[in-house]
């Protein structure tokens, strides 16, 4: 269980109301995340604003590396929501669980192409405390990506950050999303080392 409860809508509330709507909508629930933030009206406005715009009106990424460079990012945070969640959406847009599963040793695994590699390796290099994007790192991204494809993708493993650090520390867990299907789980060999900044 969350560490919060879950904000109720009361009278009117057209920001509750909207959001947990939108969520039925779209996922036939309103998310666990979604029903904490909204203790905070303001926050849940901008945090659905930038949500929406990630998923609705940003496709100059392929989805597919969008999705392993967020899973990637939740496996080292360790955000059992995000790996549940995540994992279903990876799973719906083609990624076949078999890649799933090696995600945590991609670097030794022949599943993953040159440009998947690439975007995993950001995602890596962005969630270490400090961030450790090397000029070297971010030249090879330029030679793949356009500065609207990169703002895309930097955006989506910053907001990942965002979402797996906000939902472990409330305690959010899995929801259920991947019942019957394969689930990332959480990488503690390495979060420790991308913590210090080691690798």
């Amino acid at each position: 269980m969350p560490r919060l409860s879950f904000a109720r809508p009361k009278g009117l509330d057209p920001i509750r109301r909207g959001s947990y709507a939108s969520a039925r909508r779209m996922y036939g629930r309103p998310l666990e995340p979604t029903q904490v933030v909204a203790h905070h009206r303001p926050l849940l406005l901008g945090y659905g604003a930038i949500s929406i715009a990630l998923e609705r009106f940003s496709h100059r990424v392929q989805s597919r590396l969008k999705d392993l460079a967020m899973l990637r990012t939740a496996q080292l945070v360790g955000c059992e929501w995000c790996l549940d969640f995540g994992s279903w959406l990876a799973q719906k847009s083609g990624i076949p669980a078999d890649k799933l599963r090696e995600l945590s040793t991609w670097r030794e695994s022949e599943r993953f192409d040159q440009l998947e590699r690439l975007v995993l390796e950001y995602a890596e290099a962005m969630s270490r405390t400090p961030v450790e994007v090397s000029d070297e790192l971010f030249a090879r991204l330029r030679e793949q990506f356009d500065e609207r494809q990169i703002v895309e993708l930097t955006m989506s493993i910053g907001l990942e950050n965002l979402y797996s650090r906000t939902n472990w520390a409330l305690g959010i867990g899995s929801e259920g999303f991947t019942e019957g299907m394969y689930c990332v789980t959480p990488d503690r060999s390495v979060t420790g080392a991308l913590v210090a900044g080691g690798r």
